[in-house]
């Protein structure tokens, strides 16, 4: 136990530093208020470049979120990763994201190394990891209503693409999972606006896994998650998983402190395929311009 107050103590300690970035200027375009519900249970890759390789062997995740009617142009967001735990220490990975809102179109790319340290017997550990991230942002000029030629059009278009960096901590064991992310280390440092991964200033969060020892729930996880983003109040996120049936099943849902909720339920076919489907209500001020947003997503786990 003293071990582990110790790491918890080294990781608290970082997740205040991330809260006292939050004054740096960070970005010009915000990242999802709503990011992908999948990022809680699902797969923490998407969320902290230290949970790639977490598991053995080979995850391939994908996923589809659209908000439902409302207004016309509405968000559009798929996610595809990769993350393949190379031995007991390193764990690669790779993300893909295309956003589309309106007449923005955003895309982002990133590859991760993480290193894990064992510190017991007790599947303790302590992880490091570390993305490249390279964005482009670009208007969709044949859906436009009104002059292409426009010089502020073409002045967009022509922006750089941006190049950034990821990194992530975290400390698990059997049952408690602590993480710590920064999504925008370069701009943190160098003060730049590049706006690589939207507004995000940091991401924590803490879970606990209990095991019940019944042939009808496998686990219960309860999980907090406090996160930042540039021009926004801070959110906290609260919610559970539940695992029925030796992980054959599963139901969850997670609170947003933007008056939100997120309620979802999955199946895993074989243990090598998992599909889970969500729904986001509308944030609170601006439920009676739009519906909720609906989100599925697939887990492949190979070579296990």
């Amino acid at each position: 136990m003293s071990l582990q107050k110790y790491i918890c103590l080294f990781l608290l300690g970082g997740l205040c530093m991330a809260h006292e970035s939050k004054a740096q200027s960070l970005g010009n375009s915000q990242s999802l208020l709503e990011p992908s519900g999948t990022q809680y249970f699902q797969n923490q890759y998407l969320a902290n470049p230290a949970m790639a390789g977490l598991e053995e062997g080979l995850r391939l995740n994908a996923t589809y979120r659209r908000q439902l009617g409302g207004i016309s142009g509405s968000p559009v967001t798929a996610f595809a990763s990769a993350d393949y735990k190379v031995n007991s220490r390193v764990g690669v990975g790779a993300q893909v994201m295309s956003d589309k809102a309106g007449l923005i179109n955003r895309s982002r790319v990133a590859l991760t190394y993480a290193y894990r340290i064992p510190l017991g017997l007790e599947e303790q550990q302590l992880h490091f990891g570390l993305s490249a991230v390279w964005n482009v942002q670009r208007l969709d000029v044949k859906a436009m209503n009104g002059d292409a030629n426009d010089p502020s059009i073409g002045a967009f278009n022509r922006r750089d693409n941006y190049f950034e960096a990821e990194f992530g901590v975290g400390y698990t064991d059997r049952h408690l999972n602590i993480q710590a992310a920064l999504p925008n280390v370069r701009n943190m440092f160098t003060g730049n606006n590049l706006g690589t991964d939207g507004g995000g200033i940091f991401f924590t969060a803490v879970s606990y896994k209990f095991l019940p020892e019944t042939d009808e729930v496998t686990s219960i996880e309860p999980k907090l998650a406090y996160r930042g983003v540039k021009g926004y109040d801070n959110i906290l996120d609260a919610g559970v998983n539940v695992s029925f049936l030796n992980n054959v099943a599963n139901i969850m849902g997670m609170y947003h402190s933007t008056k939100s909720v997120t309620i979802g339920m999955g199946v895993n076919a074989w243990q090598t395929v998992t599909v889970q489907a969500m729904y986001t209500t509308q944030t609170g001020g601006i439920k009676t311009y739009v519906d909720g947003a609906f989100e599925i997503g697939a887990t492949i786990r190979l070579f296990k």
